[in-house]
């Protein structure tokens, strides 16, 4: 089990969220509002982005960065990937994002 990370414009989130999970790529997307700086082409940016925190299964990774790079409007789309501690973690909760339902 993986969380993946990326930061979409607030507009489009709950769209992208909804597709994600509705073509079976993660079992669940959290969406958090934040304000991203960063330095863009030489430039100073400040956003307002909505934070997708997606669940998905370690072998639908690559699938769902795929889908992820289609969806997303950035050029270049955030797109991290954290290993999950799933022996500490609550295992009916690894067993549902491990079933794909």
């Amino acid at each position: 089990m993986n969380i993946a990370i990326t930061n979409v414009p607030p507009d489009r989130a709950d769209a992208i969220a909804r597709a994600l999970v509705e073509e079976g790529l993660v079992a669940c997307v959290n969406a958090y509002p934040v304000r991203s700086t960063y330095r863009w082409k030489g430039q100073l940016e400040v956003e307002a982005e909505t934070t997708l925190m997606m669940k998905v299964r370690t072998e639908g990774v690559g699938r769902l960065r795929d889908r992820l790079r289609e969806l997303h409007p950035y050029e270049l789309p955030e797109f991290v990937v954290l290993a999950v501690d799933v022996e500490r973690s609550l295992d009916e909760y690894v067993a549902w994002v491990r079933s794909g339902r």
